[in-house]
């Protein structure tokens, strides 16, 4: 198995839907259990990439293309169905942006998502304090006389973040990404639970009746969202054993998006999941 890291740089907020809820937010975005981060789950990552590979035939039917059955295999329902060369885990949050007093915004990670992404990359991760919920390091754009303001909580700067900035900086080439040395702040891996559960966008989806002028009978949700300019990574192993040149097949394909932009998720006619995609070995 060859491994490749595939980033996902989110241009507009994205909605990977969870199905309905019972709680307050109608239509929640999926999240890992025990954490509750947003993730975007493999087999969404694959469909999603799948789709890169689709042909219309002479029948006017779509269907998926040779080279795609190969990289992402058959249908469940074919009578060849096999599994493809292409194994794509799920996407995990690296940076999230959380408004901040000073800088507009600020991107958080903390050690826990700094570990899983030495652990998947084989990078070697530079060596942080133990950091308690009142404590950051924190970049020189967002400090306020020492401290960072995220929301409504004020924390205090015990060093610079310009090692880990370092780490992640080759990572995305988009420029709104090149202001990361100055914007980033590591946190306790709890206040980034927090914000990560907490600071999603929630909005409120309509549909107004024609007849009537006024919202559809429950035609009314909140609905939501990952921010733009989160920052998720997922990890790939190509299987060259099923097919050869899997790696090259997968950067050929995404050679062909139009500047470089996948759509991931519900709700691409306005406007949503559009992220900019960039593929590592």
């Amino acid at each position: 198995m060859k491994k490749m890291l595939m980033t996902l740089f989110a241009r507009t907020p994205v909605h990977v839907g969870a199905g309905n809820s019972v709680g307050a937010v109608d239509a929640p975005v999926q999240r890992e259990r025990h954490t509750k981060i947003p993730i975007i789950p493999g087999s969404s990552l694959k469909g999603v990439l799948a789709d890169l590979w689709n042909e219309c035939g002479s029948d006017g039917e779509i269907r998926r293309s040779a080279e795609g059955k190969k990289l992402f295999g058959e249908d469940d329902n074919n009578a060849d169905a096999k599994v493809g060369a292409l194994l794509v885990g799920e996407a995990r949050v690296l940076a999230f942006p959380v408004r901040s007093a000073k800088g507009m915004f600020a991107w958080i990670t903390c050690s826990l998502a700094l570990k899983r992404f030495a652990r998947d990359n084989g990078s070697e991760l530079p060596a942080l304090p133990l950091l308690d919920d009142d404590a950051c390091l924190a970049g020189a754009s967002v400090l306020l006389d020492g401290f960072v303001v995220l929301e409504e909580y004020r924390i205090k700067s015990e060093g610079d973040s310009a090692e880990v900035a370092k780490l992640l900086k080759p990572l995305c080439s988009d420029s709104v990404w090149e202001a990361l040395p100055e914007k980033l702040v590591v946190l306790s891996d709890g206040m980034f639970k927090y914000f990560c559960e907490q600071a999603c966008e929630v909005v409120s989806r309509i549909r107004i009746d024609d007849k009537t002028g006024v919202v559809a009978q429950g035609a009314l949700f909140d609905q939501e969202q990952v921010p733009s300019e989160t920052l998720f990574y997922s990890v790939l192993f190509a299987d060259e054993n099923r097919a050869a040149n899997t790696k090259k097949a997968l950067r050929d394909g995404l050679d062909g998006l139009a500047d470089g932009v996948l759509q991931i998720g519900g709700d691409a006619s306005i406007g949503l999941g559009y992220c900019s995609v960039e593929v590592f070995s």
